[in-house]
């Protein structure tokens, strides 16, 4: 495990602790919003899917209930997919987890789906910003799809004491613009769990192949 690896680890294992599951901010009963954009997909259950930082998040319980059958979830923090495996208890054996520094992480397949809720806006490095798109290159299958959620413009410039980048609409999917083709965006006022407001951004974007070969 690198330094880098070992440090994220501590400190999202300690914000689990510290918070508990259903006390960190992105914490949501019910990913309404991940939900609709994911069935305006219409995708066969079959088809692979990862959810990127999904930690202890409820997603994967819905996408089970929903019958998907190919389910991977990637975190830093192993204590917080513990929690998820726990509160899965029989039903977590159908999905593969992945307890990994996601920018050190190399995809050994092609996804239909990539989602993220709240991973890229913790990269305020452009090399590590490019490493995430190279991933998601590579990582998502051809007519596949991307679904990214970050702090908007008018979000907080903070997380878990970690500094975030925050983005316009039009800002995210310019990112992901060589390789995918934006499909919609939304912004969401999320409610946190101590009440607080935090303003998202969203994307959803379609894998097509790359214009140029300027951007990873």
């Amino acid at each position: 495990m690198s330094a880098s690896t070992s440090a994220a680890r501590i400190h999202w294992n300690e914000v689990y602790d510290t918070k508990g599951a259903e006390g960190v901010s992105w914490y949501q009963p019910e990913p309404l919003v991940s939900l609709e954009l994911i069935d305006t997909l219409d995708l066969d259950p079959a088809r692979p899917v990862i959810d990127v930082g999904g930690g202890a998040s409820m997603l994967v319980d819905h996408l089970l209930e929903r019958g998907h059958t190919d389910i991977t979830v990637l975190d830093v923090s192993d204590r917080a997919l513990r929690v998820a495996q726990h509160r899965l208890g029989d039903r977590g054996r159908q999905v593969q987890w992945h307890a990994a520094n996601l920018l050190h992480w190399a995809p050994q397949r092609r996804f239909a789906l990539w989602h993220d809720r709240g991973v890229y806006h913790f990269l305020i490095d452009p090399d590590e910003q490019a490493r995430y798109r190279q991933l998601t290159t590579a990582g998502v299958a051809p007519g596949g799809y991307l679904i990214v959620a970050t702090f908007a413009a008018d979000g907080p410039d903070h997380c878990s004491g970690l500094p975030v980048a925050r983005h316009w609409p039009e800002d995210l999917a310019g990112q992901f613009g060589d390789g995918f083709t934006a499909v919609t965006t939304r912004h969401e006022r999320h409610q946190t769990p101590a009440g607080i407001e935090q303003p998202f951004t969203w994307l959803l974007a379609r894998r097509t192949e790359p214009t140029s070969h300027g951007r990873p």
